[in-house]
């Protein structure tokens, strides 16, 4: 199965839409990146995918990426300088545990969404919308043949 079919249609909508409305009251960005294998270390990669994407573009540093390797099972959240200063420092494995609890019962839509949203609570408390906020990285979920 291509990593585009991983998800349906309707999965897919479900994670773009948590995606936009973590984003709602922030100006925080966040994305979702998937590929079929990862051959390197998973937080290597995701780092390298970051960069790729101009995840470091952020006015204020804080964007989120979401990495699936979904064939290797492997995943992880890499957030950039901004965020990673005022969050606990066990934040992003309190997200990762929680996934994982709904990625063990084959919920990846609600275990990402769950995910998307928890991130997106940190990056409203910390860096909440400015008036003049525009949503500066696309929402859709990117593919590894998109790079």
């Amino acid at each position: 199965m291509s990593v585009e079919n991983f998800f349906s249609t309707e999965e897919k909508k479900q994670i773009t839409d948590a995606i936009a409305q973590a984003e709602l009251n922030t100006s925080g960005e966040i994305r979702l990146h998937m590929e079929g294998h990862c051959k390197i270390d998973v937080l290597d990669r995701a780092a390298y995918i970051f960069e790729k994407l101009g995840m470091k573009e952020t006015a204020q540093r804080n964007g989120v990426l979401f990495y699936l390797a979904v064939h290797d099972r492997k995943f992880a959240i890499l957030g950039d300088a901004g965020i990673n200063q005022v969050v606990p420092v066990n934040f992003w494995d309190q997200i990762k545990e929680t996934m994982l609890t709904f990625f063990k019962e084959g919920k990846f839509t609600e275990g990402l969404s769950k995910g998307i949203l928890m991130a997106g609570d940190q990056l409203k408390a910390n860096f909440p919308r400015q008036k003049d906020d525009v949503n500066e990285l696309s929402d859709e979920i990117s593919f590894d043949k998109n790079l």
